[in-house]
């Protein structure tokens, strides 16, 4: 399908403001490494929320969303719903804790938190680990996305995509810094969700879909409405919702969704003013990417099984599409090019847009593991500011490639999603308990992350290859056995972190908890607090916390639903579940205000 004039100027004009951004925030940007990478520590809590949504909103999600739709019908979506109660612990709980530990990434938090060889070794390999490697298999499923879009849309090869796009998107990452990607988060969020938006309304109307009602009650789509799978079929059941709810969430490291917070999301609360602000962004991105923003891609991803039920019906009607990439996720794409002209270059933009957001911000933290916790801490710590902005705009170009090449042997968004998730697989309580139980230390997480990565090489390449027998959530529970086994052996086998660095830490952040008994003790007989009503040690804290995340999650779900039921016509569920969101909203809202009296007086 070809673009018309119209078409090509919103696009046009994306390009041209992306880039302008970029161009008019490079000097604030360049002036020390931490305007770079954490605008200054005194953003608000809105333009950080919408940040971490827009990041989110990348070019390959509606298609991974699509995807799901077309093979496990909306309950399939429940293996990234259930990240839900991992952002809501981070919420209510990890959110001012971050913002309280003060450190510039939240790989610096491994020699706030451990001591020794082994915490400075952590902190080198995780930069590369995840500042790299992993990073750049994130970029590559985002570009993968953006190639098949391209591909379809454009009619441009996977290179040409690639090439366009990663080049407009470092430019303005390496000039502007953080603060250039934040404002252009903001910019590119409303562009996407008004694409977003207005296509799902345009594609449900076309003569094929014949309207909403019509769709919903078509044949074609049964079995796929439920929010939830038939319990009956455990087939269905334990793998689709089961699993993730059960054990996923907290189990499972993924980028944006880390048990205990983590890379970007981190990223934003360390720039947020302060606790409350870091807490109201969090917040704000898990309401609106959980509840409001998923229905416009469901939409599609149903509308997509009525115009092309399989995958032979794909390929016939984009014969000239490359066939190593068709797959159920380009139905997406392929439902846009109904769109009529001057709407399909707002799609596009918005697309560009979600294709930019995401790889900016990637682009950002990932450079800022190798500038502050490769390069100047083991590298050339007495590096001059400008040295060190120097060095975070050229790993940003190095990132950009590498992941431009790993996006030309992947697939599938859904293939990448699944082994982002056996990689990270078992590690996810680490994440968690870290905070909160003084045993955990540095061989803890080393052992995790090898074991993890070591489980994954295995069943993605070897046993794949000659025992292909096992379901995808089969091999997710034995990779969280096998490395939840070795890292709390490991634990107890091994010296933990040194006292003095843990109370240290205790009066640092001042985490409460059962965990830290023994070091509030500690600080207790050193006469600098008293630890049954002192001024630290508040016993109030974790259970509101924790009753703010049950709360918090239960009203996202009603709301999610809520949605899902009056798009489906269903009046009486859809105001139960409305009624039961508001109202638990509201409970949510006077626990969070609880908690901010307590975040307060701990200044």
């Amino acid at each position: 399908m070809e673009l018309e004039w119209i078409d090509w100027l919103s696009v046009a004009l994306f390009f041209i403001v992306s880039l302008a951004i970029g161009v008019w925030f490079a000097k604030s940007a360049g002036k020390s490494a931490k305007d770079f990478f954490l605008s200054g520590r005194n953003m608000p809590w809105w333009l950080l929320g919408i940040s971490m949504v827009a990041t989110t909103f990348s070019a390959d999600t509606p298609n991974l969303v699509t995807e799901i739709v077309r093979k496990d019908g909306v309950a399939g979506n429940w293996t990234w719903w259930a990240f839900l109660l991992t952002g809501m612990l981070t919420v209510f709980i990890y959110a001012a804790l971050w913002r309280k530990s003060e450190v510039v990434t939240d790989l610096e938090f491994y020699e706030l938190r451990y001591s020794g060889k082994a915490a400075a070794f952590l902190r080198a390999f995780r930069a590369v680990y995840l500042g790299v490697f992993f990073n750049v298999m994130i970029m590559a499923t985002v570009c993968l996305a953006a190639a098949k879009m391209g591909n379809v849309l454009l009619g441009l090869s996977k290179g040409e995509t690639l090439i366009i796009a990663g080049v407009v998107t470092v430019i303005y990452s390496s000039l502007g810094g953080l603060k250039g990607v934040l404002v252009t988060d903001f910019i590119q969020f409303i562009i996407a969700m008004a694409g977003s938006v207005w296509a799902a309304m345009i594609i449900v109307d076309l003569p094929e879909v014949g309207g909403l009602s019509n769709m919903i009650s078509s044949p074609a789509l049964t079995g796929k409405l439920d929010f939830i799978p038939d319990p009956t079929d455990l087939n269905v059941f334990v793998p689709l919702f089961l699993i993730p709810i059960a054990v996923q969430w907290w189990n499972v490291w993924y980028p944006g969704a880390e048990p205990g917070g983590g890379g970007y999301i981190v990223q934003r609360m360390l720039s947020a003013k302060d606790e409350n602000n870091a807490v109201g962004a969090t917040l704000f991105f898990n309401i609106t990417h959980y509840a409001l923003r998923p229905w416009p891609w469901i939409l599609i991803g149903l509308a997509s099984l009525l115009v092309y039920p399989d995958l032979a019906s794909l390929q016939t009607a984009f014969p000239e599409v490359d066939k190593s990439i068709i797959g159920h996720d380009l139905a997406y794409p392929a439902m846009l090019t109904y769109l009529p002209h001057g709407l399909l270059g707002v799609v596009v933009a918005s697309l560009i847009a979600a294709f930019m957001s995401t790889i900016s911000t990637h682009l950002n933290w990932g450079s800022s593991y190798v500038v502050y916790d490769f390069y100047q801490r083991f590298i050339k710590p007495e590096a001059e500011e400008k040295e060190l902005v120097l060095v975070g705009r050229i790993s940003t170009v190095v990132l950009m490639v590498l992941a431009m090449l790993f996006a030309l042997v992947l697939e599938s968004a859904l293939e990448a999603f699944q082994i982002l998730l056996t990689i990270g697989a078992g590690t996810g309580l680490i994440f968690i308990l870290r905070w909160f139980w003084w045993r955990i230390n540095a061989w803890s997480e080393i052992t995790g992350m090898v074991v993890s990565f070591i489980v994954a090489i295995y069943f993605n390449v070897i046993h794949k290859k000659f025992f292909p027998d096992l379901e995808a959530y089969e091999v997710l529970l034995i990779s969280i056995a096998i490395t939840t086994v070795a890292w709390l052996t490991v634990t107890f086998l091994t010296r933990p972190t040194d006292e003095e660095k843990l109370v240290n830490f205790v009066k640092k952040i001042n985490p409460g908890g059962i965990g830290w008994k023994r070091i509030y003790r500690k600080i207790s007989l050193a006469k600098e607090i008293h630890f049954q009503t002192g001024e630290m040690y508040n016993k109030s804290k974790i259970p509101l916390g924790l009753a703010g995340m049950l709360t918090g999650t239960f009203s996202v779900y009603s709301a999610l639903f809520a949605v899902g039921y009056w798009l489906y016509s269903e009046v009486y569920l859809a105001s139960l579940m409305t009624v039961i969101s508001v109202l638990s909203f509201f409970l949510m809202f006077r626990i969070w205000g609880a908690l901010r009296k307590i975040y307060n007086s701990e200044r």
